[in-house]
């Protein structure tokens, strides 16, 4: 199955991690927004900050109807109760997110997030009206190996069980190699791109073409605006979940205008 068959509306999402307290975070929108208003029409762009950082960026979007979307970075699958430190998709929708990244590799190798657990935060943010961008990747091992594409598959399928097709159709997934997060090394583009195909495979095999063609899969790993348009010109990859180069302004401003659909 090939992307090329829908023409899919990029998406740029930045992940700030542990960085930006909420007064950074405002300002950094606030510039933001000067630099990238203009691509409005053709990508969505949305930031997720740290929980701290969340009602302070919130405010800006409204106060200043900025058209930047709002994520988190992590969810607890329960509406509320005695989870100390968590934050659930209630609490989540009423600062008005409208994503929130789960099962990224630093949840999973540092805080124990299992598929099991990937998959009921992915219910719970559906049931709030929040998108999931559901990551996935392979570790250099299973790479070297020649196992990435059974890997990344037997993970999609873990997060997205018991989803229904109109469900699906609403999550994002972002493949995310562990082995290229943070370490400014990267699959090539034509390598990341069959990744993103058997994701969409794996997608249409579950819930049907029409779900897989809609579905946006982004890039993530070591993005940067040296190499954010190669990776954007691969007909299967509809934009890139950024780290390090979300945290400059102008940078991520870069990989937004790289974005641009052509006209």
């Amino acid at each position: 199955m090939n992307g090329e068959s829908m023409k899919r509306r990029k998406m740029i999402a930045g992940n700030w991690k542990m960085n930006k307290t909420a007064g950074e975070g405002a300002i950094f929108l606030q510039n933001l927004e000067e630099m990238v208003a203009k691509y409005w029409g053709d990508i969505d762009v949305v930031v997720c900050p740290p929980f701290i950082a969340l009602k302070s960026v919130s405010v800006v979007i409204e106060l200043d109807r900025l058209k930047i979307g709002l994520g988190a970075q992590n969810v607890h699958w329960e509406s509320g109760g005695a989870y100390t430190g968590e934050i659930s998709s209630v609490m989540l929708k009423d600062l008005r997110c409208g994503y929130c990244i789960v099962g990224h590799s630093e949840r999973r190798e540092m805080f124990d997030e299992s598929d099991e657990k990937v998959n009921k935060k992915v219910k719970a943010l559906l049931a709030a009206g929040i998108v999931p961008i559901v990551c996935v990747g392979e570790t250099l091992e299973t790479r070297e190996s020649g196992e990435t594409e059974p890997f990344v598959r037997a993970q999609l399928r873990a997060a997205l069980e018991g989803v229904s097709p109109q469900d699906a159709a609403k999550v994002v997934i972002a493949y995310e190699p562990i082995w290229a997060i943070g370490t400014g090394r990267t699959p090539t583009p034509e390598a990341a791109n069959d990744v993103a195909r058997s994701i969409r495979a794996t997608v249409g095999a579950i819930f049907g073409p029409p779900v897989a063609l809609s579905c946006r899969v982004l890039y993530g790993g070591s993005v940067a605006p040296e190499n954010a348009a190669m990776f954007f010109a691969e007909p299967d990859i509809d934009g890139a979940l950024v780290g390090g180069a979300s945290l400059d302004v102008d940078s991520f401003a870069g990989i937004v205008a790289l974005a641009r659909q052509p006209e």
